[in-house]
């Protein structure tokens, strides 16, 4: 028989919460540790969609990606949008957890089934963890910490690079977008899923061609490069972290556990228009 807590307590190997960001809030958001588990969902996050689709896929627990309740949280009062899921879910026997920046920093986590989608062998972390977890489960200490650097098997141009990601990530409205020269040679890759311009200088100093990451915003990039760092590739924040669920899932089955990935898309963009070429 699986519980919550042995669920809590494998996430907690996999995913160190002392790696996590001193803002962040992974961990157990709802649910009994003494509940049974047979079936768990993996999400990038919880919404309306996604906990109903986890409640109808039979499942006990669902793990996301983003922490539900973050910063100034007061209240889970069934009349606002975030405590009407927790009562959605506590109503229906599903317990909630999140490994957020934990799961970006440990070792085969978010960066780096990122890493292997993008085929790039990984090198190290792009930022090492303040505080490494010296843990069998958690992998090698000097590779723990946020994003990754590593090599491609062959040099490709940057517009090549470029449609390279395109072709691996999920699509999405956002679709990808590069600043630097086409034809600029990419040996080299620093990464960071989801919105990495906090570490731009980190790029900068990591000797690598291009930093691939998402939500990057004009002032940022235009500085960065006005600094001589390295091209930058713009993703959506979803596509980059998503192909995770599918990961943390393979890694659930492993142990015993049924699981169910819900493929919901959750990227906020919907729409994207792309004005013809002018002739």
């Amino acid at each position: 028989m699986h519980t919550v807590d042995d669920v809590r307590t494998l996430m907690d190997h996999w995913f160190p919460p002392q790696l996590a960001e001193s803002w962040d809030a992974p961990g157990l958001v709802c649910g009994d540790p003494a509940d049974e588990v047979h079936r768990v969902a993996t999400a990038l996050e919880a919404t309306d969609e996604v906990v109903a689709a986890a409640i109808d896929s039979g499942a006990q627990m669902l793990l996301v990606h983003h922490p539900l309740l973050m910063r100034g949280v007061t209240t889970v009062s069934a009349d606002t949008p975030k405590g009407r899921l927790v009562h959605r879910l506590i109503r229906a026997g599903v317990a909630l957890m999140a490994a957020h920046t934990n799961a970006d920093a440990a070792v085969g986590g978010v960066n780096d089934v990122l890493a292997r989608l993008l085929e790039v062998r990984v090198d190290g972390p792009l930022h090492p963890a303040d505080h490494p977890v010296d843990d069998e489960w958690a992998g090698p200490v000097h590779m723990q910490g946020i994003g990754r650097v590593g090599t491609l098997p062959e040099p490709m141009t940057l517009a090549q690079f470029t449609e390279h990601v395109a072709e691996r990530l999920p699509r999405t409205v956002w679709g990808v977008r590069a600043a630097g020269h086409p034809e600029q040679v990419v040996r080299t890759v620093a990464m960071c899923s989801g919105a990495g311009d906090s570490l731009l200088a980190a790029a900068r100093h990591s000797g690598a061609d291009v930093y691939l990451t998402g939500d990057l915003r004009h002032h940022p990039a235009d500085e960065h490069l006005r600094h001589g760092g390295p091209a930058l590739v713009d993703v959506a924040h979803w596509a980059s972290e998503s192909p995770w669920c599918a990961d943390l899932a393979r890694r659930l089955e492993q142990e015993g556990y049924e699981t169910t990935v819900l493929s919901i898309r959750t990227d906020p963009w919907t729409v994207g228009v792309r004005p013809p070429e002018q002739g």
